[in-house]
């Protein structure tokens, strides 16, 4: 497992100083790069910082969160570990829950992560890791919870929503679709929550659960989780499309047929849309016509996007450059030791790590 004590790595962390750009480059010199500095060069990339996290025999990276100014890493055991995202120094680590036990979901809100452990509603404190609460539960998590200042939303396998209390988790009312289909994604926000179903039901409710404002019907199930962005949301369906709601009102604005079966959500950025579909790659969708823009036959998902190129991981692995002002592929680098990612919508940064725990962080160079 994990090593709580990963602080230790960075007593041999060697801090570089590049000419007069002056950027810090936080590395370990001992560590094997995930990705070579011949092909970091030739790709117009420069490592930022790489750090690696101790592993247990048949222990891997997981999952990678990107969350604020910091990035968390999952490990198969159950363990995380949160870094600074520009550094790469390690903030704290800590079991989450025992190894084996299902982890649903991992989001921020203020100054605490939240997320349903085993049968366990946990939230951590991000400066130390440690526990501010943890609440039983007697129900299964279907989909990730969501949180306001007032309640928790946490959808149960029985079709239900419960609506807890955000300060001493007490239920105070329970909601379902009509048709009692299975919650699949939670919106929550201080004015309103968003709910969808496997029915392909999505739905904007009160906070407190009294009213029902509006809802607008797919034909299939809608994959978790909803997108917001502004006064829109986006969402893919099992029933092929992708589609734009006015989070207001409810109304469509477009849909885009992809011509096969959606398992994977959107990620959305400034001007486009990015859906993965299988056995077609990675298509660019124009956020604002629903027009179809470009297909990667070999994309994944996005990494990042920058200056009108959009940073591509591909099933080879390589990191494939996109320019979307053309509509074309660029050039593309070997990733080969990457076996885990994080999606970033903020700034320029690539986060990739591979199984032994190598973790990286990685810039375009403009």
């Amino acid at each position: 497992m994990m090593k709580k004590q990963l602080f230790k790595l960075f007593l041999f962390t060697v801090l570089l100083v590049l000419g007069n750009s002056g950027i810090i480059y936080a590395y370990n010199d001992a560590l094997q790069p995930l990705v070579s500095p011949e092909l970091l060069k030739a790709g117009k990339l420069q490592m930022l910082w790489q750090n690696k996290l101790p592993m247990q025999e048949n222990e891997s990276i997981e999952k990678l969160y990107i969350l604020d100014n910091r990035i968390y890493a999952l490990s198969s055991q159950n363990y995380l570990v949160s870094l600074n995202r520009e550094t790469g120094e390690v903030i704290f680590s800590r079991p989450l829950v025992k190894a084996g036990l299902p982890v649903v979901g991992f989001n921020l809100y203020k100054e605490e992560i939240f997320s349903i452990a085993g049968n366990k509603l946990i939230q951590i404190n991000t400066e130390f890791g440690s526990d501010l609460s943890v609440k039983g539960l007697k129900f299964g998590a279907a989909c990730p919870a969501a949180r306001n200042n007032s309640f928790f939303y946490i959808a149960s396998t029985d079709t239900l929503m419960h609506i807890l209390r955000a300060d001493d988790k007490v239920r105070t009312s329970k909601i379902s679709a009509q048709n009692n289909s299975v919650i699949t994604s939670i919106l929550a926000d201080e004015k309103f929550v968003i709910f969808a179903t496997s029915a392909g039901n999505c739905i904007r409710i009160t906070t407190d659960a009294s009213n029902r404002l509006w809802q607008f019907d797919a034909a299939d199930s809608i994959v978790e989780p909803i997108v917001r962005d502004g006064n829109f949301l986006y969402f893919a369906s099992s029933d092929t499309n992708l589609y734009k709601l006015n989070l207001l009102n409810g109304k469509l604005v477009w849909k885009y047929q992809t011509g096969a079966e959606l398992k994977k959500s959107p990620t959305v950025t400034e001007n486009l849309v990015y859906q993965y579909v299988s056995d077609k790659g990675l298509l660019a969708i124009n956020k604002k016509t629903g027009q179809f823009e470009w297909r990667l036959a070999e994309g994944l998902d996005l990494l990042t996007e920058t200056n009108g190129k959009a940073y591509v991981i591909t099933n080879r692995p390589t990191l494939t450059v996109m320019s979307n002002e053309k509509n074309m592929k660029m050039y593309s680098v070997n990733f080969a030791d990457t076996s885990r990612y994080a999606v970033n919508t903020v700034d320029s940064k690539i986060y990739i790590a591979a199984k032994d725990g190598r973790i990286s962080c990685i810039n375009p160079i403009e």
